[in-house]
């Protein structure tokens, strides 16, 4: 499941992963780290919404 980023619009694909922040293609967005923020706007996971 894709989840959007609700400050920015950024969607976080986990098959894609965020290489640029050391994410392998295939985290699941329940497994990215505690400190892990929008590559775009830098707000947490927290701010994340699951993508329908």
């Amino acid at each position: 499941m894709k989840y959007r980023c609700d400050a920015c619009g950024y969607v976080y694909d986990p098959k894609l992963g965020d290489p640029d922040s050391g994410i392998a293609p295939g985290t699941p967005f329940a497994d990215l780290p505690s400190d892990w923020v929008c590559p775009l706007c830098g707000v947490g996971t927290d701010m994340f919404s699951p993508e329908e």
